[in-house]
């Protein structure tokens, strides 16, 4: 079947809901602004045919994920979105990821510090970068900067599994050839003696580069966060906010969309963990700009003394709205922030901060 007649074929609703699931993930990736995703995701609904499906996707990288997607479109669909770059990567045109905007900032950086680019020249790239919306644009940034062989390489699409498999099996045969051919020369020659055998090289050991990042739990974690949740959404409102040492979850509003939320996980960087739902559009939302980093970073040391628990530890920080009592000394639909404290024998405590750091009331182990 050509192209043009698998694009004229009429699409199912499996196909719509795996074109939408492509479009949420290139959305949380930062392939799509919001405006742009919302548009798209109505055009997914309301499209007819494989062809109008494709074009929908045709400029986006294919989001981690949302490998599963690809693998379960019709044959046509896939010939419809198949890319072609140079060197196997994504063409010009492709849209950009907020990693892949990451990676040229870190580009950038490193072209400053070592003398590539004056100062003035590198924020004002910096800035294009951030509003870079293809990989070519990306491209075009640094396309005159020596690169450094440690920084990420440019992005390529998944590999097809045909072909893997394809290898795989031509390996396979290849070997079983191969030591065919060998026994059968080898039976009628001298066993080779030990002293004969080949030895093994030792490899030295490599040390691995650590870069450090701080506790969420801390102040300096909590700054790091707000930064990069500001950078992400543009703007610091979530409903709900969970932090714990190495791992952020939460729930926020799709932009745009206030009846709609999504949930990400962050370690370091933001991923989309749940589906789109349904969200009551009278859902109060906490503004993260409200928070007192170094007093609520102090209570966090703090916070076993505190708690009065016995060699204990911060084991989650969560940010919300108070949907409880007003026994937790913050009225009923305020903003309120919750230090939970535990030790290694499950014993436990936890406080009530306003966004500004003062406690209003303390749960401590044995109390």
């Amino acid at each position: 079947m050509s192209t043009a007649a698998s694009g004229r074929m009429r699409a199912r609703d499996l196909d719509r809901a795996d074109a939408s699931g492509l479009l949420d993930a290139a959305y949380a990736e930062g392939q799509l602004g919001a405006d742009e995703y919302h548009d798209r995701i109505a055009q997914a609904a309301a499209a007819k045919t494989l062809g109008e499906l494709a074009a929908l996707t045709a400029d986006l990288q294919t989001p981690a994920a949302a490998r599963g997607f690809a693998a379960r479109r019709p044959s046509g669909a896939r010939k419809v979105l198949r890319r072609s770059g140079s060197g196997g990567s994504y063409p010009g045109h492709t849209r950009a990821r907020d990693a892949d905007r990451a990676t040229t900032r870190e580009l950038l950086d490193r072209a400053r510090s070592d003398g590539q680019l004056s100062e003035d020249e590198h924020d004002a790239l910096t800035e294009l970068a951030a509003e870079a919306r293809t990989l070519g644009d990306l491209d075009d940034l640094v396309a005159d900067l020596q690169r450094p062989r440690d920084v990420a390489p440019a992005p390529r699409p998944p590999r097809s599994h045909r072909r893997q498999w394809y290898r795989a099996a031509v390996a396979v045969a290849a070997a079983l050839a191969a030591c065919a051919g060998f026994l059968a020369v080898t039976r009628e020659a001298e066993p080779r003696s030990a002293a004969q055998a080949p030895t093994v090289a030792e490899l030295g050991s490599v040390q691995p580069v650590v870069v450090a990042t701080p506790s969420l739990v801390t102040a300096e974690g909590i700054a790091l966060f707000l930064r990069n949740y500001q950078r992400k959404f543009g703007d610091l409102q979530v409903d709900e906010l969970y932090l714990h040492d190495d791992l952020a979850t939460l729930t926020r509003a799709v932009p745009g969309q206030p009846n709609r939320k999504v949930q990400y996980d962050y370690r370091g960087g933001f991923a989309q963990s749940h589906e789109i739902e349904t969200r009551k559009t009278d859902t109060p939302s906490v503004d993260l700009a409200a928070l007192n980093v170094d007093t609520i970073g102090r209570a966090l040391v703090d916070a076993p003394a505190t708690t009065r628990v016995p060699g204990g530890v911060v084991t989650l920080l969560r940010v919300g709205v108070n949907g409880l009592s007003p026994g937790y000394g913050v009225a009923t639909g305020q903003p309120v922030v919750e230090i939970h404290v535990g030790n290694s024998v499950k014993e436990s405590g936890h406080f009530v901060l306003t966004p500004a750091g003062e406690v209003r009331r303390v749960w401590p182990f044995g109390g």
